[in-house]
């Protein structure tokens, strides 16, 4: 499917991937409405950011994803959606699962019947390696048993079934790309690598972080958009889940010692108790097989770790104002 002149929904556009997603399809030259949440100061997120080249060139539709009758007017006249509207933030999914459910399942719901209702022409629902739990074994494919290890996660697993009953009960043309751990500018502060990067450029001398030792499989935003794209353009991903991913693993550990190498500063990783997840609910490892998606879709990653840990340095230094480095972000 070339997404050229297609008529493209984003749900979750203002946020990190969704604004980059929306950004790369309006290069792309498909017809882009970016699905907004409502808020009271009239936000668009990092769409605010962007030049006016592109921003010109999106239709901003205002609502919550949580009301059907919202999403539905929304969907009227897509040809495609991309679903990645959702709460993400684990910690807080400690506090507020119900809330969870309510924008992540719930929501998903009203997005696939809404699209079923109007004839979409396919779906690109997006998940995540935390429903993956802590491996069992790496790499990690797509058959790998599915573990609700916190909310969030179980959250994003009940979307995913939800997604793949409409396939099969209703043939709706979903495709669900799972995500590994993307990085890059415009990541919110409650993330890892913006934390480490952060604490530093702020003068930090002992940078807090929860566990060291698990390892995770970090992606590039760009290559995480590239993979949202192949998987819309290709018609062998229908009705299927593709991993989209590195193949390479890090502790949380030797990534905070490579970042704080790269910048160049002499500081202390401290192990913060406030920051760690309860021991069942830890994930201890992911590493991601991506050889589904080279083989169906033709995606592999093209940038190195050090590469986009370079580029996210230097956005976070020109915009640290969007950062708290002294507050704990959940």
């Amino acid at each position: 499917m070339n997404l050229y002149g297609k008529k493209v929904l984003v749900t979750g556009s203002e946020g990190f991937i969704g604004s980059h997603l929306t950004e790369r399809l309006v290069e792309l030259g498909a017809d882009v409405r970016a699905f907004v949440k409502y808020n009271s100061n009239n936000s668009w997120g990092w769409i605010d950011t962007f030049h006016s080249n592109i921003k010109d060139n999106i239709d901003i539709f205002i609502g919550d994803v949580q009301d059907e009758n919202c999403v539905r007017k929304a969907v009227e006249g897509c040809d495609i959606v991309f679903h990645l509207a959702a709460l993400i933030a684990i910690p807080y999914s400690y506090y507020a699962p119900s809330s969870y459910i309510d924008t992540n399942i719930r929501g998903t719901l009203n997005v696939l019947q809404a699209c079923r209702d109007k004839g979409v022409q396919k779906i690109i629902h997006t998940s995540t390696s935390e429903v993956y739990g802590t491996a069992q074994y790496v790499p990690i494919d797509e058959s790998h048993p599915l573990q609700g290890q916190s909310p969030y996660s179980a959250s994003k697993i009940g979307a995913d079934m939800i997604a793949e009953s409409f396939f099969r009960s209703f043939e709706l043309p979903v495709a669900t790309i799972r995500p590994f751990n993307t990085y890059g500018p415009r990541q919110s502060a409650r993330a890892v690598i913006p934390t480490i990067i952060s604490q530093i450029l702020s003068g930090k001398k002992e940078i807090r972080l929860g566990a060291l030792t698990p390892t995770r499989d970090f992606n590039y935003v760009k290559d995480t958009v590239e993979g949202f794209v192949k998987i819309a353009e290709s018609d062998k991903t229908i009705g299927t889940v593709t991993n989209i991913g590195t193949s390479k693993e890090i502790s949380i550990g030797d990534l905070a010692r490579k970042i704080i190498a790269l910048i160049g500063q002499d500081v202390k990783l401290i192990s913060d108790d406030e920051r760690i997840r309860p021991e069942k609910s830890e994930v201890n490892r992911l590493c991601a097989d991506n050889a589904k998606a080279l083989q169906i879709t033709e995606w592999k990653p093209r940038y190195s770790l050090e590469e986009g840990l370079l580029e996210t340095i230097t956005w976070i230094r020109e915009s640290i104002q969007y950062y708290k480095p002294d507050i704990y972000n959940i």
